[in-house]
């Protein structure tokens, strides 16, 4: 049976002690609602912190033995790390550096240490309990480094990866000192998800500047693996708030809250105590309402509930203490004797009265700053499932608002003047337009409920996995390579096609910085001194960089694509060639590297270069369509072919390829052992050139239609090694 080893920093019990007892409360988060309701056929086991501190080892082992029962695995941690882990790096310094709070992020190496340490307690853990075909998934930003961990143990296991709050810029994200290490923890997943586009596409350009990972449509390849990134905006137990099982008549606030209501409108607000919830924005916004509309003086209320949270770190100390002066202010200000603008409860609510809050208030107020989701505004609406009346004002930071923004009134959250004007709006709206905005928004909800969001991450990562294992290429070790070796070992006439960059040295900016080195001298030579070998470099360098790098030894060569071929010693130019086209395009070249610092042009004999390697990646794809569209009207009528390669663009004749070089070559002479490798699109040609039975060999990870695959330059020079 397929089985889901989900990790998160909490389990989805807590463990309180109290009179020195243990007492076991379930979660109702809605993580913990989300992954429960995934299909039985998954046989799950969590794994995470019980949230107390227990140091004696029986006691520990009772908890195991205790949680077990469950199908929940405990991870012990100690004050220090609680202190330092959670409390320190995850809390101080990934919390608000994530929601762009950088001037309260702390770059503190203790913690930084602490944050790798428990990472990795967490690995150890769950390496006691993974088998080969689980799936894991991981969540949140406590734990970014444990997807790398697991996948250099368990090379082939599934790894699911989501995070639940946003991912920031990259001009932001790259301020963190230890970002590669984020990035590289996360890409050990096959799967990353995040609540919205911006966040994913964040992520995205983070990789490729600070890994160099480049995507297609949101697809990484990393080795042998495809890495899926994507969006899936989680939901709510829709039911749950739509229809609570409580008799919310029976809590002593609901009879308060409809005496209010009856004679005065209710906006409410339900936040954690936090600085990224734009508690005081909403607050003094509130009160430019009151002073500009004073007609609406006695007639509303903002009911404002604030859940306590962190409160021995000084920065939410502070926010408590600036919000209190604020609603004071705001309350003698313009307070009456049987009307106070703001009802304040610093405390939280248990479901009955927090659902009648939400099934009474007229309006929603949710001004985050900046949030991975909120699910307040989600409930909010759900709990109107029966009157299908109220209003939500909802923040354009917020991740809720890709999906509520057809139903919700949208504000900036900065902005004192939106959110007055949203409440003018929401308190004028009709009841009809009130419907109207619910339904649509209610519909969403239904249909992307949590369960939806936990079974679509979790059918796509399926999908992923099962794709992965599909993958038409076999990667060039074990028995795969034994298979090659005794071939080659056995053959008489062997033909070898070698590219160059790429291939047996990696790239760099300037392309005159990759002359070879000794290995790769080494290499060549030892090959072509074999009398069986036939060895030929098929590159698109230029003849005259290739003769004066491998000239003196004993190989033949194919330059520019096919453009010259050198056999016994000689050079000759491919008949089909012509230049005539050049001084056009080398005038648009040279005008695209006028508007673009960083590139260069390449010219050869026979065809020109547009290097980009050192500029941006998305300024370079956009150069790239521009280039292409300037470049149709200009040689509409002459039969030229562009070439795109790892950050090059060449323009060649179209009668000239690898491919069609390699079959001069094959079709010389009857070969025992043909074999051709090559890293980028230009070398597809050489593959499919090469006959059915002949050794294919794609260097790095992007789709082929090789045979085998080799991750990089270094397995390169160890495969050809063996041979020799």
């Amino acid at each position: 049976m397929s089985r889901l080893v989900i990790i998160s920093n909490r389990l989805p019990i807590t463990i309180n002690r109290s009179a020195g007892e243990l007492h076991y409360h379930p979660s109702a988060g809605g993580l913990a609602t989300g992954l429960n309701s995934l299909d039985a056929s998954y046989n799950k086991l969590w794994i995470g912190w019980p949230g107390v501190d227990i140091a004696d080892e029986w006691e520990k082992e009772g908890i195991r033995n205790d949680l077990a029962k469950r199908s929940l695995a405990p991870v012990f941690l100690t004050e220090r790390e609680i202190d330092l882990y959670y409390e320190g790096f995850s809390n101080k310094t990934i919390w608000p550096h994530f929601h762009y709070f950088t001037e309260y992020t702390a770059y503190n190496d203790d913690m930084w240490d602490a944050y790798q340490e428990v990472n990795f307690k967490f690995f150890q853990e769950t390496e006691k309990h993974l088998r080969e075909d689980d799936m894991v998934w991981v969540h949140d930003y406590q734990l970014m480094l444990l997807p790398a961990l697991i996948r250099a143990k368990f090379p082939n296991i599934s790894i699911g990866f989501f995070l639940h709050i946003p991912f920031p810029s990259y001009e932001v994200f790259r301020i963190l000192p230890w970002r590669k290490q984020i990035l590289d923890g996360l890409l050990g997943s096959d799967q990353i998800g995040f609540h919205t586009f911006g966040y994913m596409r964040h992520f995205l350009s983070a990789a490729y500047r600070i890994t160099g990972h480049e995507h297609k449509f949101g697809r990484l390849q990393i080795d042998e693996r495809e890495v899926n990134v994507d969006v899936f905006p989680m939901g709510i137990n829709y039911d749950k708030y739509a229809h609570p099982d409580v008799d919310a008549a029976s809590d002593q606030s609901s009879g308060e809250i409809r005496r209010l209501h009856a004679s005065r409108k209710i906006v409410l607000s339900v936040d954690r105590l936090d600085y990224t919830k734009g508690i005081p924005h909403r607050v003094r916004a509130f009160g430019r309402f009151i002073r500009n509309n004073p007609e609406y003086i006695g007639k509303v209320n903002l009911i404002m509930i604030v859940v306590p949270s962190r409160a021995n770190v000084d920065q939410y100390q502070s926010l408590k203490a600036e919000v209190d002066v604020l609603v004071s202010q705001v309350n003698s200000e313009y307070g009456t004797f049987d009307w106070m603008p703001i009802h304040y409860y610093y405390r939280s609510l248990n479901f009955a009265a927090l659902t009648t809050l939400y099934k009474e208030a007229d309006i929603a107020l949710i001004t985050p700053l900046r949030d991975g989701m909120n699910l307040v505004a989600k409930e909010y609406i759900a709990a109107k499932e029966d009157s299908k009346e109220g209003v939500l004002i909802l923040s354009e930071m917020a991740g809720a608002v890709y999906e509520l923004n057809d139903g919700a009134i949208t504000v900036n959250p900065q902005s004192h003047q939106d959110i007055e004007e949203a409440l003018l709006e929401a308190l004028e709206m009709s009841p009809e337009e009130q419907r109207s905005r619910m339904e649509l928004m209610q519909e969403k909800l239904k249909q992307y409920d949590v369960k939806h969001w936990a079974a679509t991450f979790i059918k796509e990562q399926h999908k992923l996995k099962d794709k992965n294992k599909m993958a038409n290429t076999t990667h060039l070790s074990g028995d795969s390579l034994e298979a090659v070796k005794a071939s080659y070992a056995d053959a008489g006439d062997r033909l070898l096609f070698i590219d160059y960059d790429g291939t047996l040295m990696n790239f760099h900016e300037d392309p005159q910085a990759v002359s070879p080195d000794e290995e790769v001298i080494s290499i060549l030579s030892g090959l072509a001194a074999d009398p069986k070998n036939n060895v030929v470099i098929n590159s698109g360098r230029d003849r005259d960089t290739l003769e004066k790098w491998l000239g003196h030894l004993d190989v033949e060569m194919a330059a520019e694509h096919g453009v010259w071929m050198k056999e016994n010693g000689k050079w000759q130019l491919n008949p089909n060639v012509v230049d005539g086209w050049m001084p056009k395009v080398r005038e648009l070249l040279e005008n695209l590297v006028s508007r673009t610092p960083g590139s260069f042009i390449e010219e050869k004999d026979y065809s020109l270069a547009w290097h980009y390697r050192s500029i941006d990646r998305d300024l370079g794809t956009k150069r790239v369509r521009e280039f292409r569209d300037m470049l149709s009207y200009l040689i509409q009528n002459q039969d030229l072919q562009v070439l795109e390669g790892n950050k090059v663009v060449e323009i060649k004749n179209a009668g000239v390829n690898k491919g069609k070089a390699t079959s001069h070559w094959v079709q010389r002479q009857k070969w025992a052992f043909v074999l051709g490798i090559g890293d980028d699109a230009t070398d597809e040609d050489i593959f499919k050139a090469l006959p059915e039975w002949g050794v294919s060999i794609k260097v790095g990870p992007d789709r082929t239609a090789a045979r085998y695959s080799l991750s990089g330059v270094s397995e390169v020079r160890k495969m050809f090694k063996s041979l020799l």
